[in-house]
């Protein structure tokens, strides 16, 4: 599992580097050493910029879209469709994944729809044949399939022409791209090579994609089973929590939290961040967890868990691995709470009103820097919700903290009724609000601490 956590963050920074390094010109030499392709300058012109494109695609999904992009202005294509075939041997039932473009205004598959190989289509038929397959206009396709049915219900979906390019690599298929025109189309002898490059560069770039994502995915079981499958259930208090992982294409980062009962009816709750990414991170936020709660379940006052912390990290974490934590611990009922900072964002307090306020506490330093750590009482009055959260809801690369705190409180501030009592819903509004509209490029982790009202 560790070795596929390091796989996908160095399967990620290749493929970013590639795109702004001679390696893509390595690469278009590359292909154009494997296929000639004729007409001069402009082909060639045409096979780079296929391949300077596909390669900052990581995602299959991102494939689609860039290829769609490339048929768009270079052939007028009206839809584009991948089809993926899975990785097990052949069946008699086997079926293919459709990924389609989602930027076109109709569609004749939806997205991840079935369709059995067995099924003549004019993917199925490059895929059984192959080879690719041209149809200039209705009655050419009519000629190459013998459901009728299937070409009419293209017809009806505007199209009038098609190209189907089996992709396949090192004799397996993977699959098939089909490109549709909404008027008929003769296609010329550059077209149909530029065609077998972009199959070839296709071919390449959903197979490293299709490596990622299993990495990712890998990536993401492990760090999740780091952290608490769930939440204790307390009479007095109710717990909420949103982990996001940063967009799909971005190493994951070491979010920590954990909440949980200590021995004198107490409930710590706590959300930290390892700086860095990948392995590093998220093995170290692992470590910090399990030590974090066997000090607290030993010594349970905030100041003193982070002291024993720090004094663990000069003894065993590399001097340059940053952590931050906010850790507090709440009677149930009554709200009274006590909280210690270590370099973390202060916590929000939330009033069924719709408004919010810093938790006025010390901030501290990142655990591990010599310091003599306070801690600081805090009111949770019953109705009021103290919210816990890592740095990725409040910032991104467009957005520093005082403007996201600014945001938060907005957010909260136009909470619908009833939100505000309801932690879950509470966080759903939140999350809505503050991520929309960009791309996360941080793991998100946000812990609800809510006193219900008598």
């Amino acid at each position: 599992v560790a070795a596929a956590i390091c796989g996908v963050d160095k399967l990620s920074a290749r493929c970013r580097s590639t795109v702004a390094s001679s390696s893509v010109n390595r690469l278009i030499a590359g292909a154009c050493a494997v296929r000639a392709v004729p007409g001069g300058g402009s082909d060639r012109i045409r096979a780079q910029d296929v391949i300077a494109r596909l390669a900052g695609a990581l995602t299959v999904k991102q494939v689609v879209e860039v290829i769609a992009e490339i048929g768009r202005t270079t052939l007028n294509v009206g839809h584009t469709h991948l089809a993926l075939l899975p990785a097990e041997p052949a069946t008699p039932g086997r079926t293919l994944t459709m990924i389609t473009d989602q930027t076109t205004s109709k569609e004749c598959r939806a997205f991840g729809e079935r369709v059995l190989l067995s099924h003549p289509d004019v993917m199925t038929t490059a895929i059984a044949g192959c080879r690719p397959v041209f149809a200039e206009s209705p009655d050419n396709l009519r000629q190459q399939l013998p459901d009728q049915g299937c070409i009419e219900r293209l017809l009806d979906d505007g199209e009038r022409a098609w190209i189907a390019l089996p992709l396949v690599a090192a004799e397996r298929t993977l699959g098939a791209l089909r490109f549709s025109f909404t008027s008929q189309r003769e296609i010329e002898q550059d077209d149909a090579f530029f065609l077998g490059t972009l199959a070839d560069q296709c071919t390449t770039a959903i197979m490293r994609a299709l490596t990622y994502e299993r990495e990712y995915d890998t990536a993401q079981a492990f760090k999740r089973s780091l952290n608490p499958r769930s939440l204790p259930m307390i009479d007095g208090l109710t717990l909420a929590l949103r982990s996001h992982p940063a967009s799909r294409h971005l190493p994951m980062g070491g979010d920590l939290f954990d909440a949980f009962a200590l021995h004198d009816g107490r409930v710590a709750a706590v959300v930290g961040e390892a700086m860095g990414k990948g392995i590093a991170a998220a093995t170290h936020m692992g470590r910090s967890r399990v030590m974090m709660r066997a000090l607290a379940l030993t010594n349970p006052p905030p100041a003193a868990v982070l002291t024993g912390l720090d004094r663990i990290f000069e003894a065993t974490e590399e001097a340059e691995q940053l952590t931050t934590l906010a850790c507090m611990t709440v009677e149930p009922g009554t709200g009274e709470a006590v909280l210690a900072l270590a370099g973390h964002p202060p916590p929000v307090l939330i009033s069924p009103d719709g408004t919010a306020v810093l938790c006025n506490v010390a901030p501290g330093t990142p655990l591990g820097w010599p310091t003599t750590r306070q801690q600081g009482s805090l009111a949770i009055p019953p109705g009021h919700t103290a919210l816990l959260y890592s740095d990725g809801l409040v910032t991104h690369r467009q957005r520093g903290m005082d403007a996201g705190l600014a945001d938060l409180r907005s957010a909260v501030g136009a909470a619908p009724a009833g939100t505000l009592t309801d932690p879950e819903r509470l966080l759903t509004h939140l999350l809505t609000h503050m991520l929309g509209g960009h791309e996360q490029d941080d793991d998100v982790t946000v812990l609800a601490v809510h006193i219900p009202a008598p």
